[in-house]
């Protein structure tokens, strides 16, 4: 079976490191962001909340693994207002993960992956009239699950913010559910890998 951190590595990330699993707490405050509307996909899609389910829900899900990874690109911007480069290290960094997360489901079928934005297969979403046309592809946010992107990577040992002139992008992939423990280990990876 291929080492999903070793696929991470492959994919182009710039961070990749194993996810702090006891970091993995919904927060209210985080889904109210959501609510806010300041990424104006709250109650749009089938990603998103209220449609990805209630934080309890979210954490049931996630409590189901045992394993994960987290995986980060950063972008070096020209400046502060750079929305071009901003752009382009989303975009790489939503190729990337897209990849690896179709990687990941071909090798276990049941992990959950967690990207940096909403689901972004459609061009229009059919939430709410009509079920998801594509819902093993889906892609829910870690902040659409209540988790603080930043708490999770520096309880995952990596840094939220590389300095002036970057800005990052973080995604997660939880694998090996709880009834699958006994299977074979993936590897024996155990620290961050700057690719």
């Amino acid at each position: 079976m291929p080492d999903i951190f070793e696929l991470a590595k492959q994919n182009g990330f710039d961070y990749v490191a194993p996810l702090c699993m006891e970091a993995l707490e919904p927060l209210p405050e985080v889904r109210e962001m959501c609510a806010s509307g300041r990424c104006q996909k709250y109650n749009r899609s089938w990603s998103c909340p209220p449609a990805c389910g209630s934080l309890e829900e979210t954490a049931r899900r996630m409590g189901r693994y045992q394993r994960g990874i987290i995986v980060q690109t950063v972008g070096h911007l020209d400046d502060d207002f750079d929305s071009d480069g901003i752009a382009r290290a989303h975009e790489r960094h939503g190729k990337a993960f897209s990849d690896l997360a179709r990687q990941v489901r071909c090798i276990q079928p049941d992990c959950l992956p967690l990207s940096a934005g909403t689901c972004t297969i459609c061009h229009k979403c059919t939430w709410p009239d009509k079920p998801c046309r594509f819902p093993q592809k889906r892609l829910s946010s870690m902040e659409a699950y209540g988790l603080l992107v930043s708490d999770i990577c520096l309880r995952s040992g990596l840094k939220y913010n590389y300095g002036p002139g970057t800005i990052s992008f973080t995604s997660c992939i939880l694998f090996e559910k709880e009834q699958e423990q006994n299977a074979e280990p993936q590897g024996s990876f155990s620290g961050i890998i700057k690719t």
